[in-house]
Parts: structure tokens; sequence; C-alpha cells
């Protein structure tokens, strides 16, 4: 692995300057460590670089992509995967994807542009591949043991001090599985939607898709075209939005109604009005009332489910009661026998190599961090884009690290400002950065509104000064 000049290569790491449990340390000195080379991790490495730090980035697999890589394991991405933020809010601020791609690019091309960001910023010098992160432990003077070893099976564990860490592993990759009566006993095949990566796997199948997330949808509506028959059960109602509204994709809307300051009842009213002109009433193809206003929960953007229910390809049920031997008890006493079945259940956050404690991860396994990226009393710490947007995530993450790279400066350079900013962080610990009152679930507890949360962000620029710039 060649390193770019002054940097230097953790793997030789000259003399153990300290020793734990045993094992040497080697002290990688003012160098940031980022865990992770998907999308998170790029912009932390990219925006670190340019504030002057050195950057060591390990990478379990063999490539860059994160969960956009297809091929990796834990990546949840299957073969139709688009996006479902449109291409001017889902790419980097400072590296636009190319204006002839569609509004809404498919996986293979978010993964290509990924690539081509990690080549023009040079990334790919200071990231080590096929190494994973076994532990992370605080050292003496704020600063971070990291333990790593080889996922080939080679080499023992080593450690590495460092200035400060991002951990950018991702949060859509350990799936959630609902505990159901009888399920151990059902004889049918059972799978989670992170085991799905081709309609193949549904081909005259009778198919059950448990999750009303935007997931289990897609995964309905690859049912309805490829299975024998498909039932789509879901526990409560929602928000079902096209891709396109009046013309254009529908988060360019909604950040429209952003821009004019609507209030958010404005914007509520005439989204009930514009869902119910184009989308209709979805009661009568038997799915759930919502039982809250749209932007409550995050919204369901896909455009061929209603096409599909319309053409009775797509069966809505209630939820799961239990699992018999070879067939499925719905709430209401219904009975289906499914070949297949896809837990759609989401994924909870984990972050196997660090003490919950020090993330403020609650009983829940829900972590307390300031903007949902800054631990308490953890100035040296960060994880980068633990968020769920009503918009792209890339530049909310990119102008994350910006701030981060920043506090870190300030604390070299004004480390009474420092403390403070800290302090006023803290202080807003659980704020939820959204004006909507959103549902109270794992699968919202990340939710933000993208405009309340960048505007949080500037103010938090604005705060660290000159001392912070680059």
């Amino acid at each position: 692995m060649t390193y770019s000049a002054g940097y230097g290569d953790p793997e030789s790491g000259g003399p153990a300057t300290a020793w734990r449990d045993g094992w040497p340390v080697y002290d990688r000195s003012g160098t940031v460590c980022v865990i992770g080379a998907g999308p998170s991790g790029l912009t932390a490495m990219k925006n670190l670089k340019e504030h002057g730090f050195g950057v060591d980035c390990y990478e379990r697999d063999t490539s860059v992509g994160g969960a956009w890589n297809w091929r990796h394991d834990r990546s949840p991405v299957y073969a139709s995967t688009h996006l479902i933020s449109s291409k001017p809010f889902s790419q980097f601020p400072d590296f636009p994807m190319p204006d002839s791609w569609p509004d809404y690019p498919k996986h293979t091309q978010v993964l290509e542009y990924l690539e081509h960001y990690a080549d023009h910023f040079d990334l790919r010098p200071h990231i080590w591949f096929g190494t994973e992160v076994v532990k992370v432990e605080p050292a003496e003077g704020e600063r971070w043991d990291v333990t790593t070893r080889s996922t080939g099976g080679y080499g023992g564990e080593r450690i590495h001090r460092y200035a400060a860490v991002v951990i950018a592993n991702g949060h859509n990759w350990s799936p959630k599985r609902p505990e159901y009566e009888g399920l151990e006993d059902f004889k049918g095949e059972v799978i989670h939607a992170a085991q799905f990566k081709d309609a193949a796997q549904l081909r005259n199948k009778k198919v059950l898709v448990i999750g009303a997330g935007n997931t289990g949808c897609d995964i309905a509506v690859e049912a309805a075209q490829q299975a024998a028959r498909c039932w789509h059960s879901t526990r409560r109602g929602y928000w079902y939005t096209p891709k396109y509204t009046l013309g254009r994709p529908a988060d360019q809307v909604n950040d429209l109604m952003l821009w004019l300051r609507l209030p958010l009842r404005a914007r509520q009213f005439l989204a009930h009005r514009t869902l119910k002109s184009t989308v209709g009433d979805l009661t009568r193809f038997g799915l759930p009332q919502p039982d809250h206003k749209i932007y409550e929960t995050h919204t369901i953007v896909n455009s061929q489910l209603v096409y599909y229910l319309g053409h009775g390809a797509v069966s809505p049920v209630p939820d799961v009661a239990r699992f018999h031997r070879n067939s499925v008890e719905l709430k209401g006493g219904e009975v289906i026998e499914p070949d297949l079945v896809v837990l759609a259940t989401g994924y909870h956050p984990s972050f196997e190599f660090i003490d919950g404690s020090l993330l403020g991860v609650d009983a829940s396994g829900r972590p307390r961090l300031a903007m949902h990226a800054f631990p308490k009393r953890q100035p040296t710490l960060a994880v980068a884009g633990l968020l769920q947007p009503d918009s792209g995530l890339f530049p909310l993450v990119h102008w994350q690290m910006v701030a981060f790279a920043r506090m870190l400066r300030v604390r070299e350079a004004a480390p009474a400002k420092a403390v403070a900013v800290q302090r006023k962080l803290e202080a807003e610990l659980d704020r939820r950065w959204t004006t909507a009152k959103v549902k109270d679930s794992t699968r919202h507890w990340f939710e933000i509104s993208h405009t309340t949360y960048l505007k949080a962000i500037q103010r938090l620029l604005d705060e660290l000064g000159l001392e912070g710039a680059k």
C-alpha cells in the first residue's frame, strides 16, 4: 500500500510508543481514523484531508462504495435499486453527478460515482481494504486506540493510536428481525430483505412481503411482476408519494415549498391535496388509512405500487398474527400459504467495535448523539451519516464532516472556544431536527428535515469561526 507523502504507512507503525493489554500500540500522531469506505467514510476522508489531517481508513471489504456495492455481503442493495432522492439532492456539493444521468440514478451508477469521487480526491492511497476494526477504545489525551485485523485470515491484530475517529460503518446492514409466534416451525422459506438480491428469487413463488418501507414496497412491486402471487403485509397506514409531482421529482417540489418558507401546516395541506388528486384514496385497494399527517413518518416514494395494486397483482393484507407449519395467519383471522416470506423490516444501527456507552446507546439500542453525529463528552469522536432525511444523504454527510474537521482544528487553535461549542452541542442532545411531530419508532430515530439540519450545521460553522477554517 502506497501512502501520500507526509502521512506514512500504519502497517509499519514504527516503534511502539505504548502498550495496551500486553499489545504494542503504534502512535499515528495527529492522524484521524475513518471506519468504512462507503459514501460517509469517503466524504469524511476528503474533508479531513482538505483541513490538513492525515487519514487512515479501514474498510472490511475489498473496494469502496459500502452499501452501494451490492457485491459486498453486508449491502442491502438489490438489482433494481435506484435512488429515491433526485440527482441534485443526492450528489456531493463539490462533485456533481453527470448531466446525462437520469433524475433517479441506478445503484450501479451510484457506485460508479463513488468510485470516481474516491479517485478524483485521491482517497484510495489512504484506505486499507480487507481490514476490519475490532475495537475502538479511549486513550489518554482524548485520543483513541483502534484495533484492526485482516478479513482475509492472515496476520494478527494491530493497535494504532489516533487523534480522532470517525465511525462511518453505515446503519443499514444489521437486519432487524421481528419475533412471531411459530416462526421457527414454519416450513416455508424466510429471508430478510438484506438477503434479497434479484427478482429471480421470487419467480413463480407465492410471496408474502412484510413491511411497508421503501424496500418492502420495491420488493412487492418486483413480486407483482415475477411471483405467482404477492401479499403485502403492513402494520399501519403510510403516505405513498409518486417519484414525480407537478412534472418534477417530488423532493424538488417539496424543497421549493421549504424554500418559500411555507409553514408545516401549509405544506401538509398542499401535499394532502396533491396526493388526493394524483394517488387518490388508497384505502379502496385495502391499504390502511394513515393515522398521522404527512411528514410525520418517512413517506414511501414509489410510483409503481399503486399501479400493481390497481391491477390486482399485489394483495394488501394486515399484520401477521402468527406462523403455522405450512401457513401464515394474519390479524383478522385470514390464513395464507406463502412459499417465501420476505422480512422487509428494516435495520438496527450497530457499532460492534465500541462500547455503546461512549455513543450514549440506551436500552433500546438507540445512540444519543448531538445532531445525530456528535457523542456527549467525546469531542474527538463522530458518527457520520446516521440520518434519515427527507432528501438525499450525501450532501448532509459532507457538511457534517466539514463541521467535525473544523471542530478538531478549533481544539488546536482556540481550546476554550472548542469547549464552549461542544457544551452548546450537548445541550441539544435530544433535539429532533424536524418541525413535524414524527412517530416514535425505530424507523424514525434519525428522521430529519434537510433544511432544518443544514441551517443547524451553518450555525455551528459560524460559531466555530475562522479558527476552524481550512
